[in-house]
C-alpha cells in the first residue's frame, strides 16, 4: 500500500487543477490567448455608462476582396519626348520634373549657326526665285510672239520651277524648328530658336543642362499627357478565373492609405511575367494630380458576392493579435469568445462558418464591446 498512495495524491492533484485551467483560459485554452478570465460583470451603472447595445449575426450578401498591388502608368501614346530636328546649344530653360506645361508653351531657347544659315538660304533663294519668275514671265511673252524659242522658254520655265521646289522644302526645314518663314527678313534674322511643346500634361525628365549641345537623336524634355493615366495591376494566374473586365476596384497609395480612388478594370495584358502575373490595366473613373507615373498603388477588386454570416464591425475587438466578441451569459455578465473574421464591408464584417454557427442562437454586443475589453483588462491587473 504504501506504493499506491503517491500515485493517488497526484492523480487527486491533476484532477483538481485541470478546471482551473480551462476557468481561466477563456476560448484560447491556455491561460494565454485571453485574459485571466472571460467573463465581465457590470453593475447597472456601469452597464448605462458602458453603453452597451445587443444584436445577433445575420445573412447578408457581401462581395469578397482581392487585394493586389500595382503603380500608375501610362501608355505609349502619351508619352511625348521631346527632341530637336537640328540640333543646338541650349540657351534656357526654366522646367523641372513635374511641372505642369501647356500646349504652346515655350520649354527651353536653343541656338546655333546652322539656324542663321538656313535662314539665310531661304531668303537668297526667295530673292532668286522672284529674278527667275521674271525672267519666266518674260521669256514666256516672248515665246508667244515667236521671238524667243522653245528651247529657251523652256529652260527658263525648268529653273524657275526647281527654285520654287528649293524656296518651298528651305521653308519647311525652317517650320519644323518653329520658325515661320513669312516673319523673318534680312532684318531680323534670328540665331535663337524656341522648343514649345506640343501637349497639355506635365514634365517627367529634364535631361539636359544650360550651355549642353544636344544632337537631333537626344531628348531634351519628357512630357506625359494624364488624360490616359491608368493603373497597372499583377494578377496572379490563379487570380484571373475571378477578375473579368468592367469589374470595380478601389485603389490606394502606400504613403496615403485614406485616400480611396475608384477604377474600373479595362484590358488584361496577354504576357505571362517571369513570376507567373499578369497586368490587368485600370482607368480611374476621376484623375487626380497626385497620381504620377511610377507611384505604387495597393488595390482591393470586389470578387464576387457571397451569402454569409456577418456582425457589425464594432462588435470585434483585437487581443493578442486575435478577434473576439462579447456574448451575454447573464444579468449584466458577458463572456468574451473568440472569432475567426473574413472580409468587411460597408461597416458589416463576415465570421467564419463554424464561429457564426455557435453564435446564432447568442445575443452579442454590437456596440460598447471595446468597453467590456478594457473592464476585463483592468479587472485582471487589480486581481
Amino acid at each position: 500500500m504504501k506504493y499506491l498512495i503517491p500515485v493517488i495524491i497526484v492523480l487527486s492533484f491533476m484532477s483538481c487543477a485541470s478546471p482551473a485551467v480551462k476557468e481561466t483560459g477563456g476560448e484560447g485554452g491556455n491561460g494565454k490567448d485571453t485574459p485571466g478570465t472571460s467573463i465581465v460583470v457590470l453593475t447597472e451603472a456601469q452597464l448605462k455608462n458602458a453603453g452597451i447595445v445587443m444584436g445577433s449575426t445575420e445573412r447578408k450578401d457581401i462581395a469578397a476582396v482581392m487585394k493586389v498591388n500595382g503603380k500608375i502608368d501610362v501608355p505609349p501614346q502619351n508619352i511625348v519626348s521631346i527632341s530637336f530636328p537640328l540640333g543646338g546649344y541650349l540657351t534656357s530653360t526654366k522646367l523641372l520634373p513635374g511641372m505642369p506645361v501647356k500646349k504652346g508653351e515655350v520649354l527651353g531657347v536653343l541656338e546655333d549657326a546652322q539656324y542663321i544659315q538656313l535662314q539665310q538660304d531661304y531668303l537668297t533663294g526667295v530673292i532668286k526665285m522672284r529674278l527667275l519668275e521674271k525672267d519666266y514671265n518674260r521669256q514666256k511673252e516672248l515665246n508667244a510672239s515667236q521671238a524667243s524659242s522653245d528651247k529657251v522658254f523652256q529652260q527658263t520655265q525648268g529653273d524657275y520651277e526647281s527654285q520654287k521646289v528649293i524656296v518651298q522644302a528651305l521653308a519647311e526645314k525652317l517650320r519644323l524648328i518653329g520658325i515661320n518663314p513669312a516673319s523673318i527678313s534680312e532684318a531680323n534674322i534670328s540665331r535663337h530658336v524656341n522648343v514649345y511643346s506640343p501637349i497639355n500634361g506635365f514634365v517627367s525628365k529634364v535631361d539636359v543642362n544650360i550651355g549642353k549641345y544636344v544632337s537631333p537623336t537626344e531628348v531634351l524634355f519628357e512630357l506625359v499627357n494624364p488624360s490616359d493615366i491608368h493603373l497597372a495591376l499583377s494578377i496572379f494566374q490563379k487570380d484571373m478565373p475571378s477578375l473579368s473586365i468592367g469589374q470595380r476596384v478601389i485603389a490606394y497609395s502606400v504613403n496615403n492609405p485614406g485616400t480611396k480612388y475608384r477604377a474600373q478594370i479595362i484590358l488584361f495584358s496577354r504576357d505571362i511575367a517571369a513570376d507567373g502575373s499578369v497586368e490587368a490595366h485600370c482607368h480611374f473613373d476621376k484623375y487626380d494630380k497626385s497620381l504620377v507615373p511610377g507611384l505604387f498603388m495597393n488595390a482591393e477588386i470586389e470578387v464576387q458576392n457571397r451569402n454569409v454570416y456577418v456582425l457589425p464591425s464594432d462588435a470585434m475587438v483585437g487581443y493578442e493579435n486575435k478577434q473576439y466578441v462579447f456574448t451575454e451569459k447573464g444579468k449584466n455578465q458577458f463572456e468574451m469568445t473568440e472569432v475567426v473574421t473574413g472580409v468587411s464591408e460597408n461597416g458589416f464584417t463576415e465570421i467564419d462558418g463554424a464561429y457564426a454557427q455557435k453564435l446564432v442562437s447568442q445575443h452579442i454586443v454590437v456596440k460598447g464591446a471595446y468597453s467590456l475589453l478594457m473592464k476585463m483588462k483592468n479587472t485582471n491587473e487589480d486581481e
